[in-house]
């Protein structure tokens, strides 16, 4: 029985809300269950120095996560002069994610910044973060083609991201925070709308896992991935 009465392979409730912030090009509030992550997209007019004269584009990220977003309140990163190494790499994995859905050269020589902060924890930040980065990307494109900025959409495919694991011995699809942090096997999954597999993070957090596991595991973020994409594309109708 997982903590939260849900069923193996049920996701936790979703909702995606668009055109959150006033100013900015392209944003969003995405819920998966009690994890809360505000995203939005600023178009900038210059690509970053390493793409000048180059013709392509470049999509990046930045991670955050408010001090109490969790149970107990977390010290501003700016207040302690630097970012945790979990902080970059997550926003890394962000930006990695997004781009895979994009074509550069179609967005030409500029560049679109995700910022991505967490109003509340549950579980799934990262996974989130990236299922509603794209939301407010895709928005921020939007505004691009309609004022005749860029002709070719670049945007190729939707790009989601869900968790799952082996908890109690048994594999989950979309792990809150009391089975993520007592998971035996922990995986990220990111993928297409036409389920192309992007990223897989996966690890052992206690016993290692078998092929057919893994698989299983697979098998249960594709159902998820398509309850978030489903979920993108009603919160851009």
């Amino acid at each position: 029985m997982r903590p939260s009465g849900r069923k193996l392979d049920q996701m936790r409730s979703v909702s995606i809300e668009p055109n959150v912030m006033k100013h900015a090009e392209g944003s969003c509030l995405i819920r998966m269950g009690e994890t809360h992550v505000l995203c939005s997209a600023s178009i900038e007019d210059k690509p970053p120095p390493f793409l000048k004269n180059t013709g392509l584009g470049w999509v990046t990220a930045e991670y955050g996560m408010l001090p109490r977003a969790t149970t107990s309140r977390n010290r501003r990163e700016a207040a302690a002069g630097k970012q945790s190494g979990r902080t970059q790499e997550i926003q890394r994995l962000i930006g990695r994610a997004l781009r895979a859905g994009v074509d550069r050269s179609a967005l030409g020589e500029r560049q679109i910044v995700i910022d991505c902060d967490v109003l509340q924890a549950d579980g799934g930040t990262r996974c989130a973060s990236i299922t509603g980065g794209w939301v407010a990307l895709r928005l921020a494109v939007n505004k691009l083609l309609k004022a005749g900025i860029i002709v070719s959409d670049p945007i190729v495919d939707h790009v989601a991201a869900v968790s799952c694991g082996i908890y109690a011995g048994q594999p989950v699809l979309d792990l809150d925070y009391a089975e993520d942090s007592t998971a035996g096997t922990d995986g990220n999954f990111v993928l297409t709308g036409r389920n192309r597999l992007i990223e897989v993070q996966m690890s052992a957090e206690g016993a290692s896992f078998s092929r057919d596991e893994m698989g299983q595991l697979l098998d249960l973020a594709e159902a998820g991935i398509a309850g978030l994409v489903t979920a993108q594309k009603a919160a851009l109708e």
